[in-house]
C-alpha cells in the first residue's frame, strides 16, 4: 500500500512538471494548469491500480494455481462499475496438491486461496463433491469419515459463476 501511495505522488508530480514546463513554452496557459494535471495524473494512476489489479495479481499465480472465481458485481459507492466492472477479489484453488479421498473417488479436498484488495491472501481447505456438483469450506468442527462422508457441515451446490467444481474434478486427460 505504502508503494501504491509513492507511485501515486510520483505520477502527480510528473503530470505537474510536465504542465509547468508546458506552461513555460507556452505562456498563455493559465497557471491552473499545473495543479490540474497534477490531479488528473492521480486520478490516472489510482484507475489504472484499481483497475489492473485482479489482472497482476492473477497472472502472476504460480502454474497450477486457477481461478476458480472473481467478484465484479456493481457497487454502490462506485457507480462507474455497472458500466466498466471492477474485479474487487478472486478466489484460486491450487490444483498441484488436491487429494482424492481413498473412500470416495468423487470426493476432492484442496487448498483455496482468497484475494482481496487492499487486505491480505486468506487460505483455507475446500472439499469438493464431484458427484453431488457441490462444495464446502472446511473448518476445524467439520470432518471427514473414512467412507467420504461430511460431518459437523453442510454442503453447498456449486454455483454456475463458481468454477471450483469445474477445476477440482476435471480428471487427468479430461
Amino acid at each position: 500500500m505504502g508503494l501504491e501511495l509513492i507511485a501515486a505522488i510520483v505520477a502527480a508530480f510528473a503530470c505537474a512538471g510536465i504542465a509547468f514546463i508546458l506552461r513555460r513554452w507556452v505562456p498563455v496557459l493559465p497557471a491552473w494548469i499545473i495543479p490540474a494535471a497534477a490531479a488528473l495524473g492521480l486520478i490516472s494512476y489510482t484507475a489504472w491500480s484499481e483497475y489492473s489489479w485482479y489482472g497482476r495479481l492473477s497472472t502472476g499465480l504460480p502454474e497450477g494455481v486457477a481461478v476458480v472465481w472473481a467478484d465484479d458485481r456493481p457497487q454502490a459507492l462506485r457507480p462507474w462499475t455497472m458500466a466498466v466492472p471492477l474485479v474487487t477479489r478472486f478466489v484460486a484453488l491450487d490444483t498441484r496438491e488436491m487429494l482424492v479421498h481413498p473412500g470416495n473417488a468423487d470426493l476432492i479436498l484442496a487448498n483455496a486461496y482468497g484475494f482481496a484488495r487492499w487486505r491480505g491472501v486468506e487460505q483455507w481447505t475446500v472439499a469438493v463433491d464431484c458427484a453431488g456438483q457441490r462444495s464446502v469450506r472446511m473448518t476445524t468442527e467439520m470432518k471427514i469419515t473414512d467412507a467420504g462422508v461430511l460431518e459437523g457441515g453442510e454442503w453447498e451446490p456449486l454455483l454456475p459463476e463458481d468454477q471450483t467444481g469445474v477445476v477440482a474434478c476435471r480428471r487427468p486427460g479430461g
